[in-house]
């Protein structure tokens, strides 16, 4: 899979970016440093100043591939969703069983991150703890219903579809698939937040995962 996934650019819809990061060198490096900052400081406390005293370059430079820091926020939200995206189309290409196949993707969708060797100037284990931290402030605005139009979203919703596809080949019956597909994807967040912040809220642990919670939560309500 790594030698196919080397192959492959992750996709962000255009209309997030104004020049796309990955076509230059200080576009990347945009990239990077940004994943950086908003581990080390937070997205509300990040500014395009503070990042272009990172990089050593103008703050003019880095609008002129994005117009804010919420459609920068928004691009590594997308960037790591396809990402996620790639590696459910790929880890259960051949499982031929559907529960097995579902249990697969509830993993991916879940588990905690390992860096990927193939994107060097994306550190992704660092990128999972913003989507834990900040995803929802990438759609928690006044202008969630016109970007959700305009296409901001694509890759996200994409994941939920999928494993919604998956929830009804195990269990055409079942009338809440979507809810299950999108209490998967966003909960694995928040079990993460609490198992890092929170421990006494959740029985995630070094033990009890999120993707194991998570696989018996989805079996056990669509063979039971």
């Amino acid at each position: 899979m790594k030698n196919l996934l080397s192959t492959i650019k992750i996709v962000v819809p255009e209309k997030i970016f104004i020049k796309d990061p990955e076509t230059s060198d200080l576009g990347k490096r945009i990239i990077e440093h940004s994943i950086q900052l908003i581990d080390e400081i937070g997205f509300d406390h990040f500014t395009f100043k503070k990042l272009g005293a990172e990089i050593k370059s103008n703050e003019s430079s880095i609008y002129r591939y994005f117009e804010s820091k919420h459609k920068l926020l928004l691009y590594l939200s997308s960037w790591y969703w396809s990402w996620i995206e790639y590696q459910m189309v790929f880890e259960t290409h051949n499982i031929s069983d559907p529960k097995e196949k579902l249990k697969k993707a509830i993993e991916i969708v879940t588990r905690s991150v390992v860096e990927d060797s193939n994107y060097n100037h994306i550190n992704e284990i660092a990128l999972h703890r913003i989507i834990v931290n900040e995803n929802s402030k990438s759609f928690l605005t006044k202008e969630v219903d016109q970007e959700n139009k305009d296409g901001y979203f694509i890759v996200y919703k994409r994941i939920i579809g999928r494993l919604n596809d998956m929830i009804l080949v195990v269990n055409p019956d079942y009338e809440y698939s979507l809810s299950l597909a999108s209490t998967i994807t966003e909960g694995a967040l928040h079990q993460h937040f609490l198992n890092d912040h929170f421990k006494s809220l959740t029985n995630c642990n070094g033990l009890k995962t999120p993707a194991t919670f998570f696989v018996k939560l989805a079996i056990d309500t669509l063979t039971h």
